[in-house]
């Protein structure tokens, strides 16, 4: 091209036409290329940004844009979410935690003198505070994000002290000499499985030692047994290691015999290590002497992260050890900066809040402990699991009643998982109100961090651990009270539905085409099925025609509008559908809850079959029309001739002669299933029925209320309304129902000289229809109900 241009400006001297000719192709050429480069950017550029995600793509996100997506990704839609799932309000010492990780990003920057020099500096001052707080002296620390990362270092770092050749042999030194960890029955679920995996050991490396069970608590681990497993295992060539001993355990909050455990440990050898929520109770001034003797033992996890509020702080391992050496291989120690920089939130968060801080978040859970403990022991039907009430900041509580265990009768169907004994029956009974108690307090009362629990020996459990929660939640002395007026008002509901749950037991039983599920699961007073006439008995089978009455009959329910709740459901996955009955008052009454749920059930039985055989019944009538409209045409042919039917013939006949026929048709009576004659219709000009319709079956007994009660109240027996337990006769109860609809009316039906008996009631039933009729304003619908009673 930059030949050509200097070309076109010779050609521009010699020929002008020429050089616009030059011009012109110089423009045109350089469109060109613009063109196709510009093509070729937009091909690449699209070629590439289909691969990159869309937030990627472009020139990249301003920071305010980024923040919302967090903030979206946080929050979600909240008015979705339950209130639970929110994020809390982590305070402003929360907000120094967090600093923690910021800052210690930003430290890292710094020149490698520096920064050696800083994390020494908050290693040492963190460690140091620490072990002054919680009176463990001469100890050196190791910050973990998992809380159970610091014992399987301990544990490695135990195996590297009794085993001196275990750098170099390796696995043959422990082949030869098999270690053992002894942990307790009591301790949290997976920690051995956590440590086999860690420490690439068999699981017959670990040794669960049982809990006491003849005397003492039934959570602190048995010593006399740990000594004789000890022996056995020595007799047996293998090396005793580690004991893991609880102050708090996880479940209950006991503490184990840290003071003989410790004993024994140094008896044999052994590395004693201490964990558990209790051990937060060393910061204080009063420290009970079980606790206090964790301060003795060789190791200790602590967790402040939640005992003072402080999210994403590490957990704190304390140990003693003389050997730099060996805590190096373990992984105790680090020469990074970064691994000593894990202590910077809580170097920050200790000095923020100060011994006082500390101290009083402690004490404050504690406090907060005791008052619930006071406060649940003037309750009744609670009781209180925790033995060591003085020494243990948890509470866990249950509700109970004895009542007199009873054989299942001839029709209750046996859950697969239930016991066959009464005791068993009323354990999963109880277990299953005290699930529902603890969700009810749990919604009622957030602030609380109550948990439920199972427990092997006591069953479903409450729990209320403050130091795991009070600092975070904002627990306060007012919650433990709105909890014990909670369970106050929750208590009459359990006690009153353990109580009908054997009445209702017996009243199903009692009731033909009701069959009783013993759900121990259901927190409800009963679960009962109706057997169809089509139902088998003898299959757990899904059946579409019970599934279809019971919905019905669960639609019919709800509508009552009664206190009841009702739902519907499998028993199991592979039974029938039930209809489970939830919580119920002392004001039930059972049988006329049985007695309406049966003729309920029947009712929609009857009328489902009604409508199964109506396309049966319609059909026949229509081919036995059929049939007797030929025969009439027949015989209509028979009576005016064959003349007739001739179309001139017929009409001259007809006109000199014309024919008396009667008309005749028929009609079809559904409720009778059968075909009629007209006849009646075209003579008196009256449409009748000649068959009595049957009559519709009544969904319950039919009980007066008072207005503004609800169904099921056994209150209203004794009210004034009427009484079906007492003596007075048909006639006085009568007398009593038109006096409360306040009308003097139907005199016929209101004298029991006139009328001795039923059939004159029945006879004077029209008149009463008439007179009331003429009246429509004077109370009539409950005369009329009256008069069906008395019918």
């Amino acid at each position: 091209m930059g030949e050509l241009g200097s070309l076109g400006l010779e050609i521009q001297i010699a020929d002008p036409t020429l050089a616009e000719m030059g011009k012109n192709l110089k423009e045109a050429m350089k469109m060109l290329e613009d063109g196709q480069r510009r093509s070729e950017e937009e091909n690449g550029k699209k070629l590439i940004s289909g691969d990159i995600p869309g937030p990627l793509q472009g020139s990249g996100q301003d920071m305010v844009s980024i923040l919302q997506l967090v903030q979206n990704l946080m929050h979600g839609d909240e008015e979705e979410e339950p209130p639970s799932t929110r994020v809390q309000d982590i305070g402003e010492q929360g907000h120094i935690a967090l600093l923690g990780h910021s800052l210690g990003a930003y430290i890292s920057t710094l020149d490698k003198e520096k920064l050696r020099k800083l994390t020494t500096r908050i290693l040492s001052d963190t460690t140091l505070w620490l072990c002054r707080i919680f009176r463990y002296e001469n100890g050196c620390a190791y910050f973990h994000e998992e809380e159970r990362e610091g014992l399987a270092r301990i544990c490695r770092l135990a195996i590297h002290s009794r085993y001196e050749d275990f750098v170099v042999d390796g696995f043959n030194v422990l082949y030869n000499k098999k270690p053992v960890i002894y942990l307790s029955a009591a301790a949290r679920p997976g920690l051995g499985q956590y440590l086999c995996n860690q420490l690439g050991l068999p699981f017959p490396c670990l040794c669960r030692v049982p809990c006491n069970t003849m005397f003492g608590s039934q959570h602190q681990m048995d010593v006399a047994f740990l000594e004789k497993l000890i022996k056995d295992d020595i007799e047996r060539g293998r090396l005793p290691l580690l004991l893991v001993a609880n102050a708090g355990t996880a479940a209950v909050g006991h503490t184990d015999k840290i003071g003989r455990l410790k004993e024994l440990c140094e008896q044999y050898g052994i590395w004693l290590h201490v964990e558990g929520v209790n051990l937060a109770t060393l910061a204080l001034g009063y420290v009970s002497s079980s606790v206090l003797a964790a301060t003795k033992c060789d190791s200790m996890t602590l967790t402040p992260g939640p005992w003072l509020g402080l999210p994403a702080v590490p957990a704190v391992t304390l140990y003693k050890h003389d050997d730099p050496a060996l805590t190096l291989v373990a992984g105790l120690t680090s020469n990074k900066p970064a691994d000593k920089l894990r202590a910077l939130p809580l170097w920050l968060s200790l000095q923020y809040l100060g011994l006082d801080g500390i101290v009083e978040r402690i004490k404050h859970a504690c406090q907060l402990s005791q008052r619930l403990q006071e406060s649940l022991k003037k309750v009744d039907h609670i009781k209180i699991l925790v033995e060591d009430e003085l020494s243990s900041p948890v509470v866990v509580f249950r509700f109970f009643q004895e009542l007199p265990g009873s054989d299942p009768g001839p029709n209750v169907v046996p859950a697969p998982s239930v016991a066959p004994s009464a005791v068993g029956r009323e354990r999963h009974s109880c277990d299953a109100l005290n699930r529902w108690l603890g969700e009810q307090l749990k919604q009622l009362v957030p602030a609380s961090g109550l948990t439920v629990m199972d427990l092997e020996v006591e069953g479903t459990c409450v729990r209320f651990s403050p130091l795991m929660t009070a600092a975070a939640l904002g627990t306060r002395a007012e919650d433990m009270d709105q909890l014990v007026a909670c369970i106050h008002g929750k208590l009459p509901l359990l006690t009153c539905t353990l109580q009908l749950r054997e009445e209702f037991k017996q009243e199903v039983a009692g009731t033909a085409g009701l069959l009783y599920v013993d759900d121990p699961n259901w927190p409800g007073i009963g679960v009962v099925r109706y057997e169809h006439a089509n139902d088998d008995k003898n299959s757990l089978k899904l059946d579409p025609e019970g599934e279809k009455i019971h919905a019905g009959l669960l639609k019919k329910l709800n509508e009552l509008e009664s206190d009841l709740t009702f739902k519907m459901g499998p028993e199991y996955k592979s039974m029938k559908s039930c209809i489970y009955i939830g919580m119920a008052s002392d004001d039930v009454d059972v049988s006329e809850l049985v007695e309406t749920i049966a003729a309920t059930a029947r009712e929609i039985e009857e009328n489902s079959r009604l409508l199964e055989n109506m396309t049966e019944v319609v059909r026949k009538g229509i081919q036995e029309a059929q049939v007797q409209l030929q025969k009439a045409n027949e015989e209509r042919l028979l009576e005016e001739g064959v003349l007739r039917q001739i179309p001139v013939v017929g009409s001259v006949l007809n006109w000199f002669s014309p024919v008396q026929a009667s008309q005749k048709g028929r009609t079809f009576n559904l409720t009778a299933g059968s075909l009629e004659s007209t006849e009646h219709t075209y003579v008196y000009k009256v449409q009748g029925s000649g068959v009595t319709p049957p009559q519709t079956p009544s969904a319950a007994r039919t009980r007066q209320r008072l207005p503004g009660q609800k169904p099921f109240k056994r209150s209203l027996r004794g009210s004034d309304a009427v009484s079906e337990t007492s003596s007075v006769s048909h006639v006085d109860d009568l007398e009593k129902m038109e006096h409360l609809s306040g009308g003097q009316d139907a005199p016929e039906a209101d004298s029991p000289e006139q009328h001795p008996g039923p059939p004159a009631a029945e006879a004077e039933q029209p008149r009463a229809l008439q007179d009331g009729a003429q009246r429509p304003d004077d109370g009539r619908p409950q005369a009329d109900q009256a008069r069906l009673l008395l019918k």
